[in-house]
C-alpha cells in the first residue's frame, strides 16, 4: 500500500465520521479542559524548578 492511497482512504474516512458525531463529546467542557491542562503544566513547571535549585 503507498502513502498517497493511504492518505487518501484517512482522509475519505475523517470525512465521513465528522458529519455523524460533530466532534465534540457532550460531557467535555472546554473551560474545565482548559482550567486541567493549565493545572497540569504549573504542576510540572514547579517540579522542574524543585529539581533546577543550583541555578
Amino acid at each position: 500500500m503507498s502513502l498517497p492511497l493511504s492518505a487518501a482512504q484517512f482522509v475519505t474516512l475523517a470525512a465521513e465520521g465528522g458529519e455523524e458525531h460533530g466532534g465534540n463529546h457532550e460531557s467535555l467542557s472546554p473551560y474545565v479542559t482548559g482550567f486541567g491542562a493549565f493545572i497540569i503544566l504549573l504542576l510540572l513547571l514547579w517540579i522542574t524548578t524543585r529539581f533546577n535549585r543550583d541555578r
